[in-house]
C-alpha cells in the first residue's frame, strides 16, 4: 500500500478516535497491523502515531480558542483564564512525570501487544456500560468550580491510559465522574489535559529521534498532522453536543464488541 495512503488512514483513525473515549492508540496499533505498513520502518511508525496526536492537539486548541485564550482585556476574565491553565498544568504532572519515567518500558512491552489492547478495550468498555448507574451525583457542573486537588486526582487517572487500549479521555472522563464532575465539564477537562499531555509525548518522541526524519518522512508525518486536526476539530464538535443529551453506554458496547472480534481474530 502506498505510504501516503497508510498515513491518510492513519491520520483519519487518529482523529475519529483521539478524543472519543475508545483509545485512539489502541485503534491505530489495530489498524496497522491490519494493513501492510512493510514500506514504512517501524521506529519511523512508532514516532508516528505518538507525533500524529499533534494534529489532534491543534484541534482542541482551535475549538476552544475562546476559553484558552490568554489574550484579553479584562482582568477578571484574564484570572479566570489563569486559574484554567493553572488546573490543566497541576492535572498533567502525573502524567508528565510516570511518562517520563516509564517511556521506554510502556514502548518496549506494551505497544505491540494486540492482546492487552482487546483486553483494554473490553475491561473499560465494561466500565464505561455501568458508569452511568455507580458514579457520584454531579457536584460539579462548571470548570470553573473543579478545585486544584480534584484536578491533581484526575490527572492520577489520565495515567492509566499509558496501557494501550484504555484511551487517555476514556480514563479521564471515568475518573472525573466518579469525582462528581458531570459528564460534559469531565470531557471538556479532558480535552484541556490533553493539549500539555500530548504535546510533551509529542516533543519527547522529537528529542529522543533526534529529528533524523528523511524527507519522505517529514512529508508523512505532516500530512497526518494535517489528517488528524481536520478529523478531530469535526469529532470534537459532534462530541460536545452529543454528551450534553446521552450517556456513554454507546461507546462501551462498542468497545466490548470490537475487543471481542479483537481476541477472536488473534486465535
Amino acid at each position: 500500500m502506498n505510504p501516503f495512503l497508510i498515513v491518510i488512514i492513519l491520520g483519519i483513525v487518529e482523529g475519529l478516535t483521539e478524543f472519543l473515549p475508545v483509545s485512539s492508540t489502541g485503534h491505530m496499533i489495530l489498524v496497522e497491523k491490519f494493513i501492510n505498513v512493510q514500506q514504512i520502518s517501524k521506529n519511523f511508525m512508532d514516532n508516528f502515531l505518538v507525533i500524529i496526536q499533534f494534529g489532534a492537539i491543534l484541534s482542541v486548541v482551535t475549538y476552544f480558542w475562546k476559553d484558552l485564550s490568554p489574550f484579553v482585556k479584562d482582568k477578571e476574565e484574564l484570572q479566570e483564564k489563569f486559574n484554567l491553565w493553572s488546573k490543566i498544568v497541576v492535572g498533567v504532572l502525573p502524567a508528565g512525570v510516570i511518562g517520563f519515567l516509564l517511556d521506554d518500558y510502556i514502548s518496549e512491552y506494551f505497544m505491540d501487544n494486540s492482546k492487552i489492547v482487546a483486553m483494554m478495550l473490553i475491561i473499560y468498555g465494561i466500565i464505561f456500560i455501568f458508569i452511568e448507574r455507580y458514579s457520584c451525583k454531579a457536584k460539579i457542573n462548571r470548570l470553573g468550580d473543579l478545585t486544584y486537588k480534584l484536578a491533581f486526582t484526575i490527572g492520577f487517572f489520565q495515567c492509566l491510559a499509558m496501557i494501550p487500549g484504555t484511551s487517555r479521555s476514556g480514563a479521564t472522563i471515568i475518573g472525573a465522574m466518579l469525582l462528581g464532575v458531570s459528564r460534559a465539564v469531565s470531557a471538556e477537562y479532558s480535552f484541556f489535559l490533553a493539549i500539555p499531555t500530548m504535546a510533551g509525548a509529542t516533543l519527547l518522541k522529537l528529542l529522543k529521534n533526534g529529528l533524523n526524519f528523511t524527507q519522505l518522512e517529514w512529508k508523512l508525518l505532516f500530512l497526518g498532522v494535517v489528517v488528524s486536526y481536520f478529523v478531530a476539530y469535526l469529532v470534537i464538535r459532534w462530541f460536545m453536543g452529543y454528551i450534553r443529551s446521552r450517556t456513554f453506554k454507546l461507546f462501551g458496547i462498542y468497545r466490548v464488541i470490537l475487543g471481542v472480534l479483537v481476541l477472536l481474530m488473534l486465535r
